[in-house]
């Protein structure tokens, strides 16, 4: 029986702009289970990236609460913050953010080492990560004799290597062609199915949102939708639906 692993209740965040307040999330409310892949939607402004940062623990809410694996964000201080992304939230972001002078191989190690879990075992468990991932012959290169593609890649084996509960992704495919942007998506779904964490896509491109369990979509800070029937989401996906 799936777990929550992520619980968002009547998040507020604001910001002032010209003397007003403006509410970027804006009283938003929902739950993401271990081993289902959500995608969150919506036009540019819709507050779905402020959405991400706060799920991240990288930006504090004005109100509401955020519930990672059943521990409450808004209890921690900033140490405790800090060892709850590193331990329970793995990342990808939309320019990977990959450390260059590291091969693919030492990227995907550098999270166990930050959490203090690199040993033989771990090291053999991030090579088959990389191999499912299509990189046993990328191992030793640098991320700058890596395609685009290669590097997103990479970057979904760092973020899920330490078994985080929550995998978060931003704009993952932004830079890359429609077939490695498919085939990127279609992996890092395969993966959080496979392997039961709870991801969270931010993407531009409904067309992904076929590899996705549900969608969330937003609009002006509110979640204003909630696609779960996988027909409708398909449809959404090709642009029969709006």
């Amino acid at each position: 029986m799936s777990t929550i692993a992520l619980e968002v209740r009547d998040l507020v965040k604001s910001f002032l702009l010209d003397g007003a307040t403006i509410n970027a999330v804006d009283h938003v409310s929902f739950q993401v289970k271990s081993g289902e892949f959500v995608a969150l939607v919506g036009p540019s402004g819709s507050g779905k990236t402020t959405m991400l940062s706060i799920l991240a623990a990288l930006l504090t809410p004005t109100s509401g609460q955020v519930l990672i694996d059943g521990q409450d964000l808004a209890q921690m201080n900033e140490k405790q913050r800090v060892k709850l992304r590193r331990e329970k939230i793995g990342f990808t972001f939309q320019s990977n953010n990959l450390i260059p002078f590291l091969s693919a191989r030492e990227n995907v190690e550098f999270m166990l080492r930050l959490n203090g879990r690199l040993d033989h075992a771990s090291r053999i468990r991030s090579d088959e990560l990389l191999a499912r991932l299509g990189l046993s012959d990328r191992l030793h290169n640098l991320p700058a004799q890596m395609s685009g593609g290669q590097q997103q890649r990479v970057a979904i084996a760092r973020a899920l290597i330490h078994n985080p509960a929550v995998v978060l992704a931003d704009e993952p495919t932004a830079s890359l062609d429609t077939e490695r942007a498919f085939q990127v998506v279609e992996t890092f779904a395969n993966l959080i199915h496979e392997n039961e964490r709870a991801g969270i896509i931010v993407t531009h491109d409904l067309r992904m949102c076929q590899y996705v369990d549900r969608v969330l979509q937003m609009q002006d800070g509110k979640l204003v939708r909630t696609y779960e029937d996988k027909k409708e989401i398909i449809e959404l996906a090709r642009g029969t639906i709006h």
